[in-house]
């Protein structure tokens, strides 16, 4: 069902994609006011579609982006929503721990054609993810045709390194000092990785946790979250739109 707000304008509501295999899911989708715009492909962290990252789509709307933030566990989980502790926690990482990331990235790529073909999506089209999020938005770089990719505290992505050469779009990195998830040398790592391209970022933020963007958690960091924020648009009016 379809949601306006009366004083932002920005449009939500829940949609079903075709994903390769023919079976469909669930994203869900923000729109600026005016009902189309550049689009974002948001690509959650370990606790789903929660109401921080629709919060974060709808904060992207109101910036003038047309967002979609698919439900990356649809196959196991579908519609899973956890918090940031307990159970919930553990639950989290068993889903992460279960999900193929080649499957992942095909619901992915089938979530960004149809996007492109959707008349709410009036430009290119840029990932922009976290944690987990973080590693599929560089793997959509690679291999799900999207324009751009931002990846933020991207846990586990100097696995995917070796393939640093064959990414053709302007990417941008965004890791916290103070992350006990991601060593500060993998950090280096992936600076040198991409040591010479001028359309790739790596920036680092001292005293930042890992999930320093996410409001509802303990390790937010507003400092951070609003450079990062500030240098995620700039890149985007840059590179994607």
């Amino acid at each position: 069902m379809s949601q306006s707000d009366s004083q932002t304008r920005i449009r939500t509501e829940w949609i079903e994609i075709t994903a390769e295999d023919g079976q469909t899911f669930k994203a869900y989708q923000a729109l600026p006011h005016k009902g189309k715009g550049p689009g974002i492909l948001l690509i959650q962290e370990i606790f789903g579609v929660n109401g921080h990252i629709r919060g974060v789509a709808e904060q992207y709307a109101l910036d003038g982006y047309s967002v979609i933030a698919p439900d990356i566990f649809w196959r196991e989980a579908p519609g899973v929503e956890l918090g940031y502790e307990g159970e919930d926690w553990k639950a989290a990482a068993a889903h992460k721990n279960a999900l193929d990331y080649p499957t992942a990235i095909s619901d992915l790529r089938a979530a960004v054609k149809a996007f492109r073909a959707s008349p709410v999506c009036d430009g290119p089209v840029a990932s922009v993810g976290y944690c987990m999020g973080g590693v599929l938005s560089y793997l959509s770089g690679l291999d799900a045709g999207v324009d751009a990719a931002i990846c933020y505290y991207a846990g586990g992505l100097t696995e995917y390194l070796d393939r640093a050469d064959a990414l053709k779009v302007p990417t941008q990195f965004h890791f916290g000092a103070e992350d006990d998830h991601i060593p500060l040398e993998h950090v280096e790592r992936t600076r040198a990785a991409f040591e010479g391209r001028s359309d790739v970022e790596v920036h680092l933020y001292g005293g930042a946790e890992h999930g320093f963007n996410c409001w509802a958690r303990a390790s937010y960091n507003q400092h951070a979250s609003a450079l990062a924020h500030g240098r995620t648009l700039t890149f985007l009016a840059t590179h994607a739109q």
